[in-house]
């Protein structure tokens, strides 16, 4: 690149050349001027409807980003708010046995009438939980399943099949289709097994 007054050609080239005045001429084209200033005036008209339509469009972009972000907090409030009272109906479920517990510790009575009224308030506890889509593992008698068993220990008898149920030392329960815990069992084991 060469010199031209300590500043190079690199850096004339970089002028603007859309402010720069036409090339002058002999006099015929007197219509040239009037022509470039019609043309320029339509492509600054342009120009401004182009800017005008983008400033509307990242109004409306911002606007659709905002309405999102509030969208996506109000939803996650909701879902919080639901696990938070979600557990609400379950424990109004259980309030009546919670009544019916106290009622029977106020009451004075022998062993006998005692007994039946815990029988009562276990079957309104049963009832309760199988509302709540909570049921009991049906374990003594079964074929013992891992999935739904915990062996706590192995008797040798020949009264039972192999690996059947003898004994539910500690009830199971599923909620719907998920297992809640395991029952606790021991399982028959044939001798010479």
């Amino acid at each position: 690149m060469s010199k031209v007054n300590g500043k190079s050609e690199a850096r004339n080239a970089a002028l603007d050349l859309e402010h720069e005045l036409p090339p002058a001429t002999d006099g015929d084209e007197s219509s040239t001027p009037t022509a470039v200033t019609g043309e320029t005036a339509s492509a600054e008209t342009e120009l401004q409807k182009v800017k005008a339509e983008r400033d509307s469009l990242l109004d409306r972009l911002a606007r659709a980003q905002a309405e999102f972000d509030n969208a996506r907090k109000r939803a996650g409030k909701e879902q919080q708010e639901f696990r938070d009272y979600a557990v609400a109906d379950a424990i109004k479920s259980l309030l009546p046995v919670v009544d019916s517990l106290e009622r029977a510790l106020q009451v004075k009575s022998d062993g006998a009438e005692l007994r039946s009224g815990v029988e009562l308030i276990y079957k309104q506890l049963l009832a309760a939980l199988a509302k709540l889509s909570v049921n009991p593992i049906v374990s003594k008698g079964e074929a013992f399943d891992p999935r739904y068993h915990e062996a706590i220990e192995m008797i040798e008898t020949a009264e039972a099949p192999d690996h059947q149920v003898i004994e539910e030392l500690q009830r199971g329960y599923h909620f719907k289709d998920r297992l809640l815990r395991p029952a606790m069992v021991k399982v028959a084991k044939n001798p010479g097994n």
